[in-house]
């Protein structure tokens, strides 16, 4: 892959759009993270046996997030990398 030539400016604005793409992948995985740890953390406290259906679906919602996040960060940088550069 040849590079385009781009002016310092566009360089940067390419730049700040994969850094935001990271970031955004990394709010799905928090998310992934926190509903997957409240979920396990519902269903063994006792305590709060009446909520055990929101553990469940909270541990089922954790994965989907986490291939949405996935999914969208690798077609965002597909389009990145398709937009800005060119084969030789």
């Amino acid at each position: 892959m040849e590079k385009l030539e781009l002016s310092r400016t566009d360089e940067l604005a390419v730049e700040r759009t994969r850094l935001a793409n990271e970031r955004t992948f990394l709010a799905y995985f928090r998310t992934f993270i926190v509903f997957l740890s409240s979920g396990f953390a519902i269903l063994k406290i006792s305590a709060l046996e009446e909520i055990m259906t929101v553990g469940y679906m909270l541990l089922i919602v954790a994965p989907l997030m986490f291939i949405i996040g996935l999914i969208r960060f690798l077609y965002v940088r597909k389009q990145i990398r398709k937009h800005y550069y060119t084969r030789s």
